[in-house]
């Protein structure tokens, strides 16, 4: 369960992250990045398809910087994942109402 989110900052099951992070039932993966920053392409989610969830949470930073193009979102669909794209602080309370319910993975921008 995500306890906190501020910029910058995560708690998650009582631990702190300060860097992007994905989240799986079983454990969280710190310091994910991009290759190419503020956009999400499909390589950058490589484990996240591997583990098959129901629904893919995006948390696009605190401003909303983080974009996932029409592209990867199709890539996403085309695999029947559904993607939740969202302003983290938003992103957060969906995973929190979600996670007991679908099998879930969330990939968190923190910052911007």
């Amino acid at each position: 369960m995500i306890e906190s989110y501020h910029f910058g900052r995560i708690v998650i099951d009582g631990k702190c992250y300060t860097s992007d992070v994905i989240i799986y039932p079983d454990r969280v993966d710190a310091g994910w990045w991009r290759k190419a920053g503020h956009s999400l392409c499909a390589d950058d989610l490589s484990d996240v398809v591997a583990f098959k969830p129901q629904v893919l949470i995006i948390g696009c930073g605190s401003a909303g910087m983080l974009k996932v193009p029409p592209a990867t979102e199709g890539y996403i669909a085309s695999l029947g994942i559904e993607l939740i794209a969202l302003p983290t602080e938003a992103a957060c309370k969906r995973y929190n109402e979600l996670y007991t319910k679908k099998r879930l993975v969330a990939g968190l921008h923190l910052t911007c």
